[in-house]
């Protein structure tokens, strides 16, 4: 099996992490703060500066957080964040505004719990299988993990003092604390699907490696199956069990999600798109762009761009 720190590493480049900080929280006696589902490919996060707290998703057991923990949501599910004692009589939850966070305060008692809520977008080309990989709770407690408190004790300081340049650092520092999150879960807990478990797996963790390290080179299966040391029928039937794709069905979501952000997130010519995610012409991209999302290149700019 492939050594999971040699997997994170040929994930890392992948991730493309956007993070955003949305809410610093402050809050005391009872209270309650409901988050609507995120859209697809967003994973909320919560970090616990201070005091405790309890969330809760729908139909299940609530999950308790203290000091120093941090709870990610991978598939951004809807839940409720909560403290105190009494879940009906909630204190009144006042909201402002800073230039890159909001701030949510409880008047009229001490604060007891103080949090961060954000969010995470994976805009790589692997974002749903890497969504696919983790559970639908990650909670990691700091307790003996190097480093990790240090991270967290940083994002307080930035958000208590306000200084200039907060907003840059603390997403700088939440974008490491995502890589960390993911390195825990990694170690932890044996990935069963996904692209983590591709990478872990024996027969395809060199093969996938292969493939995210060079999208565009022109793959042959006699060639992965050297790479892997396995032989073809049992690279494919490999490939099926953990991801339901065979290994070119991979490699051709791999390409095509490159070729996606890259058009909607940039202004690179779409020939260039094309050269870069492994298709030998801008129609050749085109055609299976528009089977795959059903939107053409051009289509897909000027939409996310806002032109008409």
């Amino acid at each position: 099996m492939t050594d999971a720190r040699d997997a994170l590493t040929s994930l890392a480049p992948m991730l493309r992490v956007r993070p955003e900080l949305q809410d610093y929280c402050r809050f005391g006696g009872d209270w309650c703060a409901r988050h609507d589902p995120e859209e697809r490919g967003w994973a909320a996060f919560h970090i616990v500066l201070k005091g405790r707290c309890m969330v809760e998703r729908h139909g299940q057991m609530p999950v308790a957080l203290k000091e120093g923990d941090v709870l990610l949501l991978p598939q951004g599910d809807a839940h409720v964040v909560f403290g105190g004692d009494d879940r009906e009589a909630f204190r009144p939850i006042s909201y402002t505004s800073r230039d890159y966070i909001r701030v949510k305060q409880t008047a009229g008692t001490d604060i007891e719990t103080e949090l961060v809520c954000g969010r995470f977008h994976l805009e790589s080309s692997s974002e749903n299988l890497v969504l696919q990989t983790l559970p639908r709770t990650v909670l990691l407690t700091l307790g003996g993990i190097d480093g990790c408190r240090g991270l967290i004790g940083m994002i307080a300081d930035e958000l208590e003092q306000d200084r200039a340049g907060a907003a840059a650092i603390t997403r700088d520092l939440a974008r490491a604390m995502f890589v960390m999150l993911l390195r825990r879960c990694f170690e932890t807990q044996a990935p069963v699907q996904g692209l983590l478990a591709l990478l872990a797996a024996r027969e395809t963790g060199r093969a996938a490696a292969a493939m995210l390290e060079a999208p565009a080179r022109p793959w042959d299966l006699d060639e992965l199956a050297a790479i892997a040391a396995v032989s073809r029928p049992s690279l494919v039937r490999a490939f099926r069990r953990i991801t339901g794709l065979p290994p070119f069905g991979f490699l051709a979501e791999l390409r095509l999600g490159m070729a996606h952000h890259k058009i909607a997130k940039t202004s690179e010519p779409l020939a260039q798109i094309a050269a870069d995610a492994g298709y030998q012409s801008e129609a050749a991209l085109s055609r299976a762009f528009l089977r795959r999302f059903e939107i053409r290149p051009g289509a897909l700019r000027r939409a996310e761009q806002g032109v008409k």
